[in-house]
């Protein structure tokens, strides 16, 4: 399928100056939850920022008042079982847009404004440098919707805070705010949300002036000493997701969501 031009976003604001490319997730009135569209279009930002020989570091933010909410849980979340698609029955594939994300070359700075919750704590897993807002908050709330995680909080996030304190999140879905992210090593910098964008790209401009080869192969390294197989990982994931669609749990996580009620899981 054919990348979507970024003269055609309707859901992120992607522009390049500077040789920073700034991909800011639009859809505020969600709280920058996602859709199909949304996510399409993060990957088709990540592949152009990538493709682009004038794009040296990417920016990643969300327009205010979140960074990303995670899924649009009332468009794409029904509770209803979901089988897989067709085509996927033989080989899963990971998440597109996680993919586009990890297989960037060029350094990734996430500036995390608001909440970043679900795939939206995948986004900001998925950057090399994350810098939070005062007003930040984290959660993998996969767990409380009867699913797991996608591949950032398998193959990220352990190698971020610890094996032990990935398995707490993960296993709890409790949210980390903004001064325990800095404490735990999720992020390396807190910073006011009136300065956060500035010193994301004061930081990304220090990064951008360096000479873009080395720049890559740096990436490279560091990206091998991540355990693990990102593809392969996160075909898993997204295998597991679909059979956990099916699950009662599943349905029951997302009904109390929706009827704002603590859940009762069964284990079915």
């Amino acid at each position: 399928m054919a990348l979507i031009a970024a003269a055609d976003f309707t859901c992120v604001l992607y522009r390049v100056e500077e040789h920073i490319a700034r991909i800011t997730l639009n859809r505020p009135e969600r709280r920058n939850a996602l859709n199909p569209r949304a996510y399409a279009e993060i990957e088709a930002a990540f592949r152009h920022a990538d493709a682009d020989p004038e794009a040296r570091c990417v920016l990643v933010t969300g327009a205010d008042p979140a960074f990303c909410s995670g899924e649009d849980v009332k468009e794409m979340m029904t509770g209803e079982a979901r089988a897989a698609p067709a085509q996927r029955r033989i080989r899963f594939e990971p998440t597109p847009a996680a993919m586009a994300a990890i297989e960037c070359d060029k350094p990734v700075i996430a500036a995390v404004n608001g909440a970043a919750v679900g795939w939206g704590m995948e986004l900001a897993l998925y950057a090399d440098i994350r810098i939070a807002s005062e007003k930040a908050v984290f959660a993998e709330l996969f767990i409380k919707r009867g699913l797991v995680c996608d591949v950032g909080g398998f193959w990220k996030l352990p190698a971020i805070v610890g094996q032990a304190k990935a398995a707490e999140l993960l296993f709890t879905g409790d949210p980390v705010d903004a001064a325990e992210a800095g404490r735990i090593g999720l992020v390396s910098q807190v910073v006011p949300h009136e300065t956060l964008i500035d010193t994301a790209m004061a930081l990304a401009r220090r990064i951008a002036v360096n000479p873009p080869l080395a720049l890559r192969y740096m990436k490279d390294g560091l990206r091998r000493t991540t355990p693990g197989d990102p593809r392969e990982i996160g075909a898993w994931a997204i295998e597991t997701i679909y059979t956990l669609f099916a699950t009662e749990d599943h349905r029951e996580g997302v009904k109390s969501f929706l009827e704002k009620r603590a859940p009762v899981f069964t284990g079915r």
